[in-house]
């Protein structure tokens, strides 16, 4: 009796009161093929037609798309629950107001078909994403050259320096499925900015990379009610801070990670999201914020001494943490530069 192939990929989609634009996201995906999978979480939403539109499109594609209708559980948790239900042997998340280029949709599942049928499963395969930025009409492409070689599989030793703006974000990662769950990968409920931990625990089990220069991923930024926009930013800073103490727990860099420039990728990763707890709290620069920064760096230095001070000597740290009043003004204005050159909210 003869098995069924398991799926070339999931595409899991976070579904929150998401009705007015999940169905665009939906449809980009579609077309992929019958080997895809599309799983739609539907985090507890109540506020408009969510469960039903994700019912709706589950029986009009069975064979593609199955739904997951559970309690909300925030972003972290809808990941979790699409990875435990995942068949596919990669997995990508796609949030519900986002969307995929079609054509570079059709470019990336051929090239994980070609690994599947040749027995060579690259274990993160990595793709450009683009800001689509709603108030502005901006786009800003996010590519990895000179950090990845390009069409081509290599192992972290082959990798060159990633520069500004070149961290791998979720937007650009397509995991294979089986090393997320090898890394023991688990994204803490009812929390924000969980997406720095799913690119980041799973690293030091990712043997073998692929950059596919392909601007795969449409990220929509500029919505005034969306997690990445400053002013919520700011007010949810207790949750920025817990995401980087979690990024601070998982490894001691560079003593855990055997790859050299792997260890000091994720060394620069982790300094950028220190700088972007630093930042947030100065702009809040109230006595709460303040405290939760000084709390953070209490953390680091209690996880490990030597890797408090090597990143507290980073130049993305170093020029965020500035304490006098001059300093902090300083500080959030070479911010506000870097968000004009990048775009990231």
């Amino acid at each position: 009796m003869s098995t069924a192939r398991p799926k070339t990929i999931s595409f899991v989609i976070p579904c929150y009161n998401s009705a007015a634009y999940m169905d665009a996201c939906i449809e980009s995906i579609l077309g992929g093929g019958r080997d895809i999978e599309i799983i739609i979480v539907n985090d507890g939403s109540t506020k408009d037609n969510t469960a039903e539109k994700a019912d709706e499109w589950a029986a009009a594609h069975p064979d593609i798309i199955k739904v997951i209708h559970q309690e909300n559980a925030g972003h972290g948790g809808a990941v979790m629950a699409g990875l435990r239900a995942a068949s596919g042997v990669y997995f990508k998340v796609v949030d519900s107001d986002d969307w995929l280029d079609r054509t570079a949709r059709d470019l990336l599942l051929a090239k994980l078909r070609g690994f599947i049928a040749g027995d060579n499963l690259v274990d993160l395969v990595v793709c450009n994403y683009v800001y689509e930025h709603v108030q502005t009409g901006s786009h800003k492409v996010i590519r990895y050259r000179g950090a990845l070689p390009t069409n081509k599989i290599v192992g972290w030793d082959e990798i060159g320096v990633f520069g500004p703006g070149q961290n791998i974000l979720m937007h650009a990662a397509i995991f294979r499925t089986q090393v997320l769950r090898d890394s023991g990968l688990e994204l803490p409920k009812h929390t924000f900015y969980v997406d720095n931990i799913f690119v980041y625990v799973p690293l030091p089990f990712v043997k073998t990379l692929h950059y596919l220069p392909v601007n795969l991923y449409r990220y929509f930024i500029g919505r005034e009610d969306q997690s990445v926009n400053e002013t919520v930013m700011i007010g949810r800073l207790d949750q920025q801070m817990r995401i980087t103490n979690i990024m601070v727990d998982a490894y001691v860099l560079p003593d855990e990670i055997p790859s050299k420039r792997l260890a000091r990728y994720m060394e620069g990763y982790l300094a950028l999201i220190i700088s972007a707890s630093s930042m947030f709290a100065a702009i809040r620069s109230d006595a709460e914020a303040l405290r939760m920064r000084k709390e953070m760096w209490e953390h680091l230095y209690a996880k490990d001494a030597k890797m408090a001070k090597r990143l507290g000597r980073h130049p993305l740290v170093l020029g965020s943490n500035l304490s006098s009043q001059p300093g902090r003004k300083a500080s959030i204005a070479l911010y506000r530069l870097a968000q004009r050159l990048y775009h990231f909210n």
